[in-house]
This record gives C-alpha cells, sequence and structure tokens, in this order.
C-alpha cells in the first residue's frame, strides 16, 4: 500500500448551510443551528430540539437537468448525499458526467472512479405509510400482521422500497457521476462516514480506483427517525428551553445529545495523480483504523467507561501514520455530549495523549449542528481538512466545566497545524479514528 492518498475536495449540507464555507464561516462565527423542531410537532418528547437543514434547500440544483425526475424517488438521506458529492466535485475542480458541459472531456475514466458511503437507517416518511396501515387493521381495529402482508403493502407507493435502501445514496452517486469504480455502503451508525473514508482509502491505496466519493450523509428530522433517537436514550431532556446551550460536549454538566441531519462528502484522489492535473490539495490522508467495543453489560449502546475500543482505533491510526501523540496538533472528536460517551471518550484520549491532552484543543462539532449520525464524522473530516487548509484552530464551545485535563472554550485561533487526529464512536460501539497530515 505505497500510494498516498490525499482530500481534494470537500461537499458538505448542514444547518449551518450548504458547502464547506458555510459551515466553516457558521463555525468561526459560533453559530448555532440547534433550535425547536420545524418538521413536525415534537412537543410530545421530552427533548423537542434538532438541527435543521436551511428551508430553501433542494437536492434539484445539485443534479443534471436529465436526472431531476428521479429526485422523487430519494429520502432524505440520499438528497443530502447527492447534493454534499456534487459539491465536493465542483470544490475539487473535477468533471465527472454530472457536472461537466457540452464537449467537456471527464477528468478520470468513469471504472477509474469510486464511491464508498455511509447511511443510517433510513427513515419512512409517515404519509408514505398510513394508507397502507389503514388497510392493515384486524377486526378489532389493531394492527394486524397478516393482513398486512395481505392487502397493506399494496397500499404502498410504487418504487417505495428504492427510496429507502441504505445503499440509495452510493447509487444515486455512482449514476449521477457515471462512477463505476469499485462502490460500497457502510451502516454502523455515527461512524459510518469515517469508515468510508478509510474503505476508500484502502481502494486507492490498492491502486482499484484513482478518485473516490466518500463520506456519509443522514437525517433524524422526520417522526420515526426522531423516535429512534428518543429511545436510544441519549438526547438531552431538560435544555429544550436553552437551545444554544443544549449540547456540552466534554463538560462536567452534560445532559445529553441533540439530533440533526446533514452529511459531508470528500474526494479523494491518489496523490500522483492529483498532482498530475495541478489540484489543490486540503491534506493527506496518513493513517487510518477501526475496532470494536465491546460492553455486554450495556448492550454496546454505550462505550465501556475506559474507551478501550476507541484507544484501539486511535493507535492504530497513528501507527498508520507512522507518528507518536506528540505530533497531534488538534483533535477532532466525537463529542455528543451525553455523559456516559464523553466520559469514554475523554478516558481514550487520555490513555493515548497522557498529560499532554491538556494542551491539545479538543473540538466538537455537534454544539453547532447536532449529531447527523452516518453524516456526522465525515462532517468532522471535512473540519479537519479545512482546518489544515487555513491553519486555524476552529472554536470550542459549551464547555465550561470541562472534563480533567482538557482545555474549555476557546475562540478560533490561526496555528501552525501539521497533524489531526479525527476521532469517532457511535450506537452498537463501532470506532473509527484517521490521521490528517498537511499537504
Amino acid at each position: 500500500m505505497s500510494k498516498r492518498v490525499v482530500i481534494t475536495g470537500l461537499g458538505t449540507v448542514t444547518g449551518l448551510g450548504v458547502g464547506i464555507d458555510a459551515l466553516w464561516g457558521g463555525l468561526l462565527e459560533q453559530r448555532r443551528a440547534v433550535s425547536p423542531i420545524r418538521a413536525f410537532d415534537a412537543g410530545g418528547f421530552a427533548c423537542s430540539l434538532g438541527c435543521e437543514l436551511p428551508e430553501d434547500f433542494k437536492v434539484s440544483q445539485f443534479v443534471p437537468k436529465t436526472y431531476r425526475k428521479a429526485t422523487k424517488v430519494m429520502a432524505r438521506d440520499t438528497e443530502i448525499a447527492v447534493a454534499s458529492a456534487d459539491l465536493a466535485a465542483r470544490d475539487a475542480g473535477l468533471f465527472t458526467r454530472g457536472n461537466a458541459g457540452e464537449g467537456q472531456a471527464v477528468t478520470y475514466a468513469p471504472e477509474r472512479v469510486g464511491a464508498h458511503i455511509g447511511a443510517g437507517l433510513i427513515a419512512a416518511e409517515l404519509n408514505e405509510l398510513t394508507s397502507a396501515l389503514v388497510n392493515a387493521k384486524g377486526d378489532d381495529g389493531k394492527f394486524d400482521y397478516h393482513k398486512w402482508g395481505r392487502e397493506g403493502m399494496g397500499h404502498l407507493t410504487p418504487l417505495w422500497l428504492l427510496k429507502y435502501l441504505p445503499n440509495m445514496l452510493a447509487c444515486h452517486v455512482t449514476i449521477v457521476h457515471d462512477a463505476q469504480g469499485p462502490s460500497n455502503t457502510i451502516t454502523c451508525n455515527e461512524p459510518s462516514g469515517l469508515l468510508s473514508i478509510g474503505e476508500s482509502l484502502r481502494v486507492i491505496q490498492r491502486g482499484q480506483a484513482d478518485m473516490c466519493f466518500c463520506g456519509g450523509a443522514d437525517s433524524k428530522m422526520n417522526p420515526m427517525g426522531f423516535l429512534r433517537e428518543v429511545y436510544s436514550g441519549r438526547l438531552t431532556t431538560t435544555m429544550n428551553d436553552n437551545p444554544s446551550q443544549a449540547v456540552r460536549p466534554f463538560d462536567a454538566q452534560a445532559s445529553g445529545a441533540v439530533p440533526g441531519e446533514g452529511g459531508g462528502i470528500v474526494t479523494l484522489e491518489s496523490e500522483e495523480t492529483a498532482k498530475a492535473r495541478n489540484a489543490s490539495v486540503y491534506a493527506c490522508v496518513l493513517g487510518f483504523g477501526a475496532s470494536q467495543t465491546v460492553n455486554p453489560g450495556k448492550r454496546n449502546l454505550f462505550p465501556d467507561e475506559h474507551g478501550r475500543g476507541m484507544v484501539s482505533a486511535m493507535s492504530a491510526a497513528l501507527r498508520e501514520a507512522t507518528i507518536s501523540h506528540d505530533a497531534i496538533d488538534l483533535i477532532v472528536a466525537f463529542g455528543c455530549g451525553h455523559p456516559d460517551y464523553d466520559k469514554a471518550e475523554h478516558a481514550a484520549l487520555c490513555s493515548i495523549f497522557s498529560d499532554r491532552l491538556a494542551a491539545i484543543p479538543v473540538v466538537a462539532v455537534r454544539p453547532f449542528i447536532g449529531n447527523c449520525g452516518a453524516g456526522g464524522s465525515a462532517i468532522d473530516l471535512c473540519v479537519a481538512a479545512k482546518a489544515i487548509k487555513e491553519q486555524t484552530f476552529p472554536p470550542s464551545i459549551n464547555r465550561d466545566h470541562p472534563l480533567p485535563g482538557m482545555l474549555g472554550n476557546a475562540p478560533a485561533r490561526q496555528s501552525d497545524i501539521r497533524h489531526v487526529l479525527v476521532c469517532t464512536t457511535g450506537l452498537g460501539g463501532q470506532n473509527a479514528a484517521l490521521v490528517l497530515g498537511r499537504a
């Protein structure tokens, strides 16, 4: 695996806006997208907060005119992925079938372009299920599985399943951009985006592709998706009247997470081919690691208190990067704001960095844009790559009472940034870590 891999394009869609500049600008200005949910009445839930996309977001703006009809069978998650991929390609100066003008040659042969995109459990829209569900009631007025199979399902709209399969994110991206190389979908909750970037990294290192679209997208902003987050037991239930302070990562008074929607797609390229086309590079991908937390006492719904699985992933990424923890200048962490998750991640960081952790900025973007599920860790990576490019630490907020040995609140500031560690964990216990280096 001798090929070096670089990041050349960033595409993000978050509550702070569309595009990496909107996200980055929002972070620097310390704007929060956390607010009472608009999409549905969440007043009956103990948590009524979320982070929604701007109301004027329309996926039709990010696909060719010839493909706009297909947007009718895109779930919200797919829309976010398709828009993010288009933004990443344009940011990288790449021409594909999706954005090339008439007579414009594509940058890479289709068979040398891959796509690996993380997805969550896509929630069906209630209005699409209603007509089917009302036809699946038994004589007692209750839901009947047998009647659902015989009659109810027949009232689902045609192509219903094609809207909600998790591989539809990568499917539409590959069709739009004619990516005929290796493709895969990873569904491991929050780490899915970072795991997918690691998959693309390996594909390019093996010489199976020259460029890949990779990252993740997810939306929890509908009743079914939100309900699953409620059942996870990770949401704050005490901050409905104080949205701007609701998510408090690595803070002793943290009370829980807030769900959101968003995604990040990056374009990874072989350094050799990126140089050949004179591409602008955000950062080099130096090392990747993944692991699984084992915490049977809590059925892997929460990490073990020592963060041992996270330590394994971070250590693997540092080993592949052939650097020690002393070379890390910035950490972009999961930091979801739930005490159990934050304390486990804090323990893992202390295990890796020891006393030096007190001198390293540990940034978490979830106070700004919420927990974007499978898209969250990919957004983290985009922030890390932008930080290296701009040589700027993003701000840390809502950390008035930092956990022991960690820095508290800090504004954005210029700094010499050589290496960044991006790390994440998630529901189910999967962990991932990636080391970026300055180009």
